[in-house]
């Protein structure tokens, strides 16, 4: 008799199944499957048509079934795919199987990781942990190999589910806890939360809530090692480079946790090709346990084995089963001293089943997730198979394991109460922690580092010192004749920057041709591959990497060639303003971005070239944001933001890089934080009410400059104010300004919508509303895509001829 179920009917099956899939093992008291179904058998219970007898007779069938996974299956991947000799294995199954207080170790870890989450689920229904959480129950043996196998002074980055990462890392249980209960006790003091976990002192560096975001994060980690050895420097307690070598017996590496369905991100292939070809320490350790939030894995990623991923970078793999934690304590750590023994990265992954949903808010609507959540918890428990394993063997008995048990929830009741008793975090921390180093910072006094001489003596070699302080002379003169141009000014400042302080970096596509602007030109012949790295062209990737590199100790510059590609790298830019203030104030962010952008007019680039990113950006919080349209900003601004500790961003007019010459106050940084006034309207116009304040940055100060003879012309005169930094405005100025012409004009290369003009307009209206005469004039791109044709282009983009018109209209009141 067969009969045709629809959903609902096969799920009810489901269901009746599961309540008699299971015997107990008397002896171990472990409860485990009667019998396991194979794919034949599950595809036939998917199917439209089966059997009522099959239905009610057959055993639970999870959609991934657990893999029959035994120490020799490890031991034959371990020996054809890393090189290890039988003996060696054997001598790491021996040196954890025969070491009862490493095994209790394992233990504690695993029950500290469960009875930390088991607490954060309660508080998080009592209302003391808000916003998103995700708990870790069922995938307790990663933790136990972190515990295991990896060092404080080991670089950890894991995503948002990264609790029990960071408790096996060494982090105090009270302090995340109190950061869960948004306390000034916590980690990063409330700022960061659930998803952003962070500790110097173990360098555990979070915590990233976005999926795989922190691969490339901890790829610039793992380059953070060599660059380390390769410069003779190490760490003080915050992180801060010393002229002390690392030591030969150096094995630190860089492991980032990922789930199965980040990885099928493309940010895995990127990390995958860089840590080949630099041979970083790194370990990339894939939590699989088959659902990409709930979605079941199999669905949408075609390739599930992602430790193969590797092969075609001859990355070797492990897969080992998180059932054994043993096993992947074992197996992990053999991996892990393959790579510490200098074999360059490797992949791990754990197959798991997450006991909980996605959070606890997830409604778990995809298919099977709640009747395999039920299986694992009673079948595929490390725990409770550590406990059946090793109590049957004799290592342990259940007193001495109940006892463990104890003195663990006694930590995390202890814990809870840290949390509890914590204050919260005062309000004005929340501006504190906006910028690592004020806006008015006055960067010509930082110090710069003492063992810069020495570092690059032993670094640089004679001949390519005698060709980089050449180059450096030529630029100079070229300066002070006036005869320099925006792309050399800012190779110059690089490469003084990079000379003054040795932990500084650069980044770039086309990096070794010296890029499109000369910008990065000779830093790689100078300074070597691994301080000026010549990158695949995907800006997020390299942007992500410096990020990591700039958490540790190093002064990365980004070269984006043109500043629309940094698109690709939005996540990470914005994850790089937010890191200072998410950790707490920890962790500085001094990361330099650089690039030609803008849209001048009759640029003739088309859309996609003329895209405002500096609009884009000015949203992103923690981000200093600057502008040079000549050559001496470009150099002056350069050296203050490679000097400031956090993320700044500097945009230069892409059609003026070459043909832009002038004059550079040599040796001196620029604020970040101030405007400046290129022309002052005749007091004769100020007082007859026909002077304006012009605002404008990149190809408008060209533009507005060539546009002021013909302004003058006509009766009226302008304030010429270019805005070197967009955020933090110069307001000071603007009101300075404002108090004499009263009226206000920007020529402003974005979109009306959501543009530079319409920040600075608000801005204006909220603080400065009193001195206006008029309404503000905004001279701005439509809103339509930027077209090739000259002819359809004026219609987009403004121009000096707008500028002249719009200062006409204000004076005569014709708005």
């Amino acid at each position: 008799l067969t009969m045709h179920f629809r959903r609902t009917a096969i799920m009810a099956a489901l269901c009746a199944a599961s309540a008699t899939a299971f015997t107990v093992n008397r002896k171990s008291g472990h409860i485990s499957p009667s019998s396991i179904a194979s794919k034949s058998s599950l595809t036939k219970l998917s199917t439209a048509t089966v059997s009522e007898t099959e239905v009610s007779d057959a055993p639970f069938a999870p959609m991934r079934p657990p893999i029959d996974l035994a120490w020799g299956d490890i031991t034959t991947q371990l020996v054809e795919k890393f090189g290890y000799s039988p003996e060696e294995v054997a001598g790491y199954d021996d040196s954890l199987e025969n070491d009862k207080e490493a095994l209790l170790k394992l233990y504690k870890s695993m029950q500290l990781a469960r009875g930390f989450e088991n607490a954060c689920n309660q508080a998080y229904m009592q209302g003391k942990i808000r916003g998103f959480m995700h708990l870790d129950n069922g995938q307790e043996s990663i933790p136990g190999l972190v515990d295991y196998a990896i060092k404080n002074g080991d670089k950890k980055y894991s995503y948002y589910r990264e609790h029990t990462h960071a408790l096996a890392s060494g982090v105090d249980p009270g302090a995340v806890m109190a950061e869960l209960f948004m306390k000034e006790g916590g980690t990063c003091k409330g700022a960061g939360g659930s998803m952003h976990i962070f500790d110097k002192e173990t360098y555990f560096q979070g915590g990233w809530a976005l999926v795989a975001e922190q691969l490339p994060y901890a790829a610039g980690a793992a380059k953070s090692i060599l660059l380390d050895q390769h410069l003779g420097l190490s760490d003080d307690e915050n992180i801060v480079k010393q002229n002390v070598p690392p030591g030969d017996d150096d094995d630190r590496i860089s492991v980032v946790f990922v789930g199965e369905g980040g990885s099928q991100n493309g940010r895995m292939a990127e990390i995958l090709n860089a840590a080949a070809k630099d041979n970083l320490p790194l370990l990339i350790l894939t939590i699989d346990n088959g659902r990409a939030i709930n979605t079941f894995t199999p669905d949408i990623a075609q390739n599930n084995d992602v430790y193969k991923q590797g092969e075609h970078y001859g990355v070797p793999g492990l897969l080992v089963n998180g059932l054994d934690a043993a096993d992947v304590a074992k197996g992990g750590k053999a991996v892990i001293d393959y790579i510490r023994s200098g074999n360059g990265p490797a992949m791990l992954q754990v197959h798991t089943y997450r006991f909980n949903g996605h959070s606890p808010a997830d409604p778990e609507h995809e298919r099977g997730r709640k009747d395999e959540k039920a299986w694992a918890r009673v079948d595929q428990d490390p725990i409770k198979t550590f406990e059946a394993k090793y109590i049957s063997k004799g290592i342990f008995t259940e007193e001495e394991l109940k006892e463990s048990r104890k003195q663990v929830l006694a930590d995390v009741k202890a814990a809870v109460k840290f949390a509890d008793d914590s204050p919260m975090p005062p309000m004005e921390l929340a501006k504190e922690l906006e910028y690592p180093d004020a806006p008015d910072t006055d960067y010509n006094l930082k110090p710069a580092p003492t063992f810069a001489q020495e570092v690059n003596d032993r670094t640089i070699s004679e001949e390519q010192m005698k060709n980089i302080e050449e180059h450096i002379a030529t630029l100079r003169e070229k300066a002070v004749a006036g005869e320099i141009s925006i792309g050399d000014a800012i190779n110059l400042a690089i490469h003084e920057e990079m000379l003054r302080d040795p932990t500084t970096t650069i980044h770039a596509e086309d990096l070794q041709a010296g890029s499109s602007y000369d910008i990065p030109k000779l830093t790689q012949q100078t300074y070597g591959q691994i301080r000026a790295a010549d990158e695949i062209i995907d800006e997020g990737h390299f942007i992500g990497k410096a990020l990591g590199e700039a958490m540790n100790g190093y002064r990365p510059i980004v070269e984006l060639m043109n500043t629309n590609f940094g698109i690709y790298g939005m996540a990470e830019m914005s994850s790089a303003g937010n890191t200072y203030a998410t950790t707490g104030g920890q962790f500085d962010m001094p990361m330099t971005i650089i690039g030609a952008g803008g849209t001048a007019p009759n640029q003739a680039l088309g859309a996609e070239h003329s895209q405002p990113l500096h609009a884009y950006v000015m949203g992103i919080p923690g981000l200093k944001i600057c502008t040079a349209a000549s050559p001496d900003a470009a150099y002056g601004i350069t050296k203050s933001m490679i000097r400031d500790n956090g993320p700044c961003f500097l945009f230069a007019p892409v059609k003026m890089m070459k043909e832009s010459k002038g004059k550079v106050d040599l040796g001196k940084c620029m604020a970040l934080n101030k405007a400046a006034l290129l022309h002052e309207a005749d007091e004769d116009c100020v007082k007859a009410g026909n002077a304006v304040t012009v605002l404008t940055y990149l190809h408008g100060v060209k533009e507005a400059q060539m546009a002021i003879e013909s302004i003058q012309e006509e009766g009226f005169d302008i304030d010429l104010i270019e805005l070197r930094t967009l955020k933090p405005l110069d307001m000071d100025l603007i009101g300075k300004s404002l108090s004499r012409t009263n009226k206000l004009c920007i020529l402003d290369e974005s979109t009306k919508s959501g543009g530079v003009g319409a920040t600075i307009s608000a801005a204006v209206s909220e603080e400065l509303f009193d001195m206006l005469d008029a309404p503000v004039k905004r001279l701005c791109m439509d809103d339509a895509p930027v077209p090739y044709a000259s002819t359809m282009e004026k219609a987009v983009v403004k121009r000096g001829s707008d500028l002249i018109e719009g200062v006409f209209d204000l004076c005569t009141k014709k708005w």
